[in-house]
């Protein structure tokens, strides 16, 4: 399984760089709330590969604590100002013992993700996780080779 969350609400207060803005606090409840979410639904990540990006590895990191997730998270700079492609290449090198790989990162580059791998327009809001089969094969993902299997809004799980 295949997890895409968008990160979630940054401050745009903060006066920093579009790379150091935090998360506000709307974005850290949300941040849990979704980490919790996913592992109550059993999907608890194998891996999660995060953007350098301070609001996204932070949504990350969230995510995992109120999730008590016991998974490396690895953040890259390839997620940050990205395209579809570089991000199914990076898909494309995880090993089978992957099972479930939750990726954290940015608009509109996520949206067009999903919509590449399952051909749904799906709204990928602040703290949004889609849920995509990817048929088990990390090495196959590609163009309209998965399914998307829910799309989970913070706002739908008080």
């Amino acid at each position: 399984m295949l997890l895409v969350m968008r990160h979630a609400k940054s401050d745009w207060s903060a006066k920093t760089s579009d790379h150091q803005r935090p998360l506000s606090k709307r974005g850290v409840k949300a941040a849990r709330r979704m980490g919790k979410l996913i592992t109550d639904i059993g999907l608890t990540p194998d891996l999660v590969i995060t953007s350098t990006a301070v609001r996204a590895a932070t949504t990350a990191k969230l995510a995992a604590e109120a999730g008590r997730w016991n998974c490396p998270i690895r953040e890259t700079d390839d997620f940050y100002e990205t395209s579809v492609g570089v991000v199914l290449n990076e898909l494309r090198e995880l090993g089978d013992e992957v099972g479930t790989c939750l990726i954290v990162g940015h608009d509109t580059t996520w949206s067009r993700t999903v919509e590449v791998l399952t051909g749904a327009n799906a709204a990928m809001r602040t703290a949004t996780v889609a849920v995509i089969d990817n048929g088990a094969s990390w090495s196959r993902i590609g163009n309209y080779s998965c399914e998307l299997v829910a799309l989970l809004q913070p706002r739908h799980f008080t």
